[in-house]
């Protein structure tokens, strides 16, 4: 990280909202994963819609998706951006066992889209931990990361 600086902090160290009113709008995409390991029985039930509370899966990835829109509310330092797209995926793995999260966020715009991709597993996660949690008390959201991010002055970053 040599050479760099944090862009979030002033010169003081103060927090500040970075001024991106210079950059030109680039088309940006950015995916982010994450996963809710459960136990194989709890991902049967899921699986069978069995789940009292509803089909786990559809109401996780709308949650993502409306959670994608709010990010700037949720995170202090985020600018509000016009989201052109959020996809919010969940799989049901056996090999985890458990849910595997993908949200892929994409604008046009003067900054990326990692925040809105990161958050909108976040939250499809956290839902997939209150809708089993009746179930299941030992469930675990777990590996959330940028997995690859397009657009920018930075150009892309493929993590996996």
């Amino acid at each position: 990280m040599s050479g760099e600086t944090l862009t979030h902090l002033d010169e003081q160290g103060r927090a500040r909202m970075v001024d991106v009113s210079a950059k030109p709008d680039t088309v940006r995409v950015a995916v982010a994963k994450g996963e809710v390991r459960l136990k194989p029985e709890t991902l049967a039930l899921i699986r069978q819609g069995l789940m009292k509370k509803g089909d786990v899966l559809a109401v996780a990835q709308v949650a993502g998706i409306m959670a994608a829109k709010r990010t700037s509310e949720l995170i202090p330092l985020c600018h509000p951006l016009p989201l052109h797209q959020v996809d919010v995926q969940l799989t049901l793995e056996d090999g985890l066992p458990g849910v595997l999260i993908t949200a892929t966020a994409r604008t046009t715009a003067k900054t990326g889209v990692e925040m809105e991709a990161l958050t909108a597993v976040v939250v499809s996660a956290l839902t997939v931990y209150d809708m089993v949690k009746a179930v299941e008390k030992t469930a675990q959201i777990t590996n959330i990361r940028l997995v690859e991010k397009h657009g920018g002055q930075s150009g892309d970053v493929v993590n996996e």
